[in-house]
């Protein structure tokens, strides 16, 4: 018997690459009137939007790159960095959304690396993207973003952003991609170990994630969603198609403060809302002048340094609902998530807030993910205490580092994804993270090289050793901590090593703490940092 079903194979009419360029689509023509976009006294339609993003895709087209190219965006979370995420795919093109907070060094670096064509600048951001280009070797078209509400900063390009708007088409006729494992995205990691790697997104996995948002938060129709995270970090978790998909609403605010996140939930009506444990904690901790009375649940997604079950308890006391996920940039954002039991809700709130501290359970768009013992890759027993290596594998995981064959390797090796973060797996299959691959400080959010500051500290005159980790703290969920060894007969104060640091570095990385004393050895002459961690976490 043959079956002939078996030999029908995709054809033109049924077969449509996945792309989340889609969902502006549907929202634009069901709900055109809906607002989009909200930002100060500003007020978007998604028609208005979506017209604004087919604009974009054509100024770039009739600016003459071409389909694959990379376009850069160096912007808080403004009006402009949302369109980007549509408007430059509509044009083929591949988004890279800058981390605003690197020095100009490292800026150079990803023009260069990610041949980024042209490059939209918020002028904030002036004087370090003026100092970045004169260290690259590329040479970007420059467009502006001339915001009332920028700090300062001058504008280092022919036309501002609404003008390169004006050259384009709002009918622009977009195609989609001609397969869904195309680039959509670029996103650098924070440079945890020399110069940061360029992870490159398909269309599949932004697709899917952006759904699988949705899943794990039971998102409802039309949230209102505040933009606490920053869009250039893993393209806002995928956050600005999941929006479009539900035909929500999008505040956008430049500063992350207590006050602006309050107001907007009082007078916007923000119900959902992501961010790193730092954001947690400028709530939890506002001043009485900052917070406002509002009746509606707010619910939060946190990842990043594991929350300390003491903030996740305070929030829920404030009238937040907190989802804990965890994730990286190779992974699209979160893809594990503390998937809640409802019969958890009668025990002990301290007893909530340490379940809800665990990392949890894949995204349902994850294909695995799986704690295994990185030599033999044998999965680790779920007792919650033996620990392995976190590993994922699936659609929601990058396509691999941008021309770096060795990097990508390596990280992909025996086809999963190599976290380099350590867990244990729970009786129940939920994850808990029980240390990171040693050295990385997770500082707000923001990854940070302790080799990097070494690396820094070594070029004082006056230091013969050092050693850089973690030191817990309340307000970053983490913060670099220096032990320094003077050379013999030279001196160096804390103030000094500071200053040192701060020419070097951007200014997140500088330690907060610095503490001078010998730094311990092993026979080999390595330094041994677990002592340190340890002096750290008890300071």
């Amino acid at each position: 018997m043959t079956h002939a079903h078996m030999n029908l194979e995709k054809n033109a009419a049924n077969y449509a690459p996945l792309t989340p360029v889609s969902f502006i689509h549907r929202t634009a023509l069901t709900f055109p009137d809906h607002p989009a976009v909200i930002y100060g006294a500003l007020r978007r339609s998604w028609s208005q939007t979506y017209a604004r993003c087919r604009r974009l895709a054509s100024a770039l087209t009739r600016a003459g790159l071409q389909k694959g190219d990379v376009v850069g965006f160096m912007a808080m979370n403004t009006p402009e960095l949302y369109e980007a995420h549509f408007g430059v795919p509509m044009a083929g093109m591949v988004l890279n959304a800058l981390n605003y907070r690197l020095d100009a060094r490292t800026i150079a670096y990803i023009i260069d690396h990610a041949g980024i064509r042209l490059l939209v600048t918020d002028r904030e951001f002036s004087d370090t993207v003026q100092e970045a280009l004169q260290l690259a070797s590329g040479n970007p078209v420059i467009i502006d973003i001339d915001d009332p509400e920028a700090e300062g900063g001058t504008l280092l390009g022919d036309m501002d952003y609404e003008a390169f708007l004006a050259t384009g088409d709002p009918e622009f006729r977009y195609a989609p991609p001609n397969d869904e494992w195309d680039s959509i995205s670029i996103n650098y990691t924070s440079g945890t170990t020399g110069n940061p790697k360029g992870v490159v997104y398909h269309y599949r996995g932004a697709y899917q994630n952006a759904l699988g948002n949705v899943m794990e938060w039971n998102m409802g129709a039309h949230p209102v969603y505040l933009w606490t995270l920053p869009m250039f970090h893993c393209n806002g978790w995928c956050f600005p198609w999941t929006i479009a998909a539900k035909a929500g609403t999008n505040i956008c605010i430049r500063k992350v403060t207590a006050a602006n996140i309050y107001d907007a939930i009082a007078l916007n009506g923000a119900d959902h809302m992501c961010g790193a444990p730092i954001v947690l904690s400028f709530m939890i901790n506002a001043e009485a002048g900052e917070k406002r009375p509002f009746d509606h649940l707010c619910k939060v997604m946190t990842a990043a340094a594991p929350p300390p079950a003491k903030v996740l308890q305070s929030m829920q006391e404030e009238g937040f609902e907190v989802t804990h996920a965890y994730g990286l940039t190779e992974t699209y954002g979160p893809c594990v998530s503390c998937v809640w039991h409802d019969e958890w809700n009668d025990l002990p709130i301290g007893m909530q807030a340490n379940l809800k501290a665990r990392q949890g359970v894949a995204y349902m768009v994850q294909e695995d993910v799986k704690v295994l013992d990185p030599a033999t890759m044998a999965e680790v027993p779920h007792d919650g205490e033996t620990m392995g290596e976190v590993m994922m594998r699936g659609n929601i995981v990058m396509k691999g580092y941008l021309d770096n064959p060795e990097a990508t390797d390596e990280a992909l090796s025996g086809g999963w994804f190599h976290s380099g973060d350590l867990g244990v797996v729970h009786p129940d299959g939920y994850i808990q993270l029980r240390d990171r691959a040693k050295d990385i400080i997770i500082s707000g959010g923001e990854n940070i090289s302790s080799i990097e500051i070494e690396g820094v500290l070594y070029a004082h005159p006056a230091v013969s050793a050092c050693a850089v980790v973690a030191k817990p703290d309340e307000k970053w969920g983490e913060t670099p901590c220096a032990f320094i060894e003077l050379k013999p007969g030279m001196t160096a104060d804390a103030a000094e090593i500071i200053t040192h640091c701060r020419a070097h570095l951007a200014h997140f990385k500088v330690p907060k703490t610095i503490v001078f004393q010998d730094v311990p050895k092993t026979s080999t002459g390595k330094i041994q940092k677990v002592p340190l961690r340890q002096a750290a976490k008890e300071m």
